[in-house]
């Protein structure tokens, strides 16, 4: 299974070809501290047989239930639980948030549109799945999409924002992104640390370093190498809104030109290590070879959340964290430094 594909579409698909009945769960929103965020999924047949979590295992047992009866009736169910809510006690739900959950059967229209969502996964293509609550209808659109009937120009924000939303007129969106990627600038020690962490997070990531007593699969297992100079690597690379670069190495012949092109794409995060004074002395560099102020100003330097990290591991940690604050909250301004 590529790594793309979402496992609990994966492994519902699977069950639909071993002849299995499956209903799909889904979170369409929550309230307060509820323990799963809205798009959380869980496939379910009707054996009891799960996939996936649609709260941490507080109310699943309700959900397979409510799973075997729209298998059985072909009719879709929308259940709420909260703290104020008899039932959601009884399943164990006391976080002290609430959480609404579509409860629907894989009709083969609907396992149709799931061979198509799954085959844009296989193929990197960002898609939502929209789904109109009060009869069900279904679209899957990409990232261009801008029909009004299915939400307008909130397709788009969907995805950006990678958060599953239902706007006013009843309509639950569901984003579907191609994992994030790290693009790591220097096999170094920090990188080290780093790009297990980032791989742990979810992260397709790949280093680049021209010196091969670096860049070695030893020193990297599991990592997309690229033991070229940057200029050569930059050919078999594409930066995309779900790439973060992070340079590492100090030395303008192997960060600046990954970071020049970095900030002429639309990666979401640009990062360089150094001090403030080695900052500085970069951007006066970079200015003097062409970039923009608007561009320069994308390099986050010194990299990193201020967190006072000494150690590699610890430098590791606020890096990791300043990345996933700008793919998690776009529209944000950055977290202080």
């Amino acid at each position: 299974m590529s790594a793309n594909i979402d496992p609990v579409l994966a492994q519902a698909a699977t069950w639909l070809s071993q002849g299995h009945e499956v209903a799909l769960a889904t979170v369409t929103r929550t309230w307060g501290s509820a323990p799963r965020r809205a798009g959380s999924h869980m496939a379910v047949r009707v054996d009891g047989a799960f996939e996936g979590s649609v709260s941490g295992g507080c109310v699943e047992g309700a959900v397979a239930q409510a799973a075997v009866e729209v298998v059985s009736t072909g009719e879709a169910q929308m259940l709420e639980f909260g703290v104020t809510n008899e039932r959601a006690w009884e399943v164990g739900l006391a976080c002290g948030g609430s959480i609404a959950v579509r409860v629907e059967p894989v009709t083969p229209e609907a396992a149709n549109l799931l061979a198509r969502l799954m085959e844009a996964q296989e193929e990197g293509r960002p898609v939502v799945l929209a789904t109109r609550l009060e009869d069900g209808a279904q679209a899957l659109l990409g990232a261009e999409a801008s029909d009004p009937e299915w939400g307008g120009a909130e397709i788009g924000r969907c995805l950006r924002a990678d958060r599953a939303l239902t706007i006013e007129d009843g309509v639950f969106l569901r984003p579907y992104n191609p994992p994030p990627e790290a693009v790591v600038v220097g096999a170094v020690h920090i990188a080290q640390a780093l790009v297990p962490m980032t791989e742990r997070a979810g992260f397709g990531v790949t280093v680049i370093d021209p010196r091969t007593a670096f860049a070695t699969q030893d020193r990297f297992p599991g990592a997309r190498l690229l033991a070229v100079w940057p200029e050569e690597a930059l050919a078999d690379l594409e930066f995309h809104s779900r790439t973060a670069v992070v340079a590492l190495t100090h030395d303008p012949k192997i960060d600046d030109p990954v970071l020049k092109a970095a900030v002429a794409s639309p990666a979401f995060y640009v990062g360089a290590l150094g001090g403030r004074k080695t900052h500085q002395q970069r951007r006066e560099r970079l200015v003097s070879e062409g970039l923009g102020a608007a561009e320069v100003d994308r390099i986050r330097g010194p990299i990193g959340l201020p967190i006072g990290a000494r150690t590699p591991e610890e430098i590791a940690v606020a890096i990791l964290a300043e990345m996933v604050d700008a793919l998690r909250n776009p529209d944000a301004d950055p977290l202080s430094r």
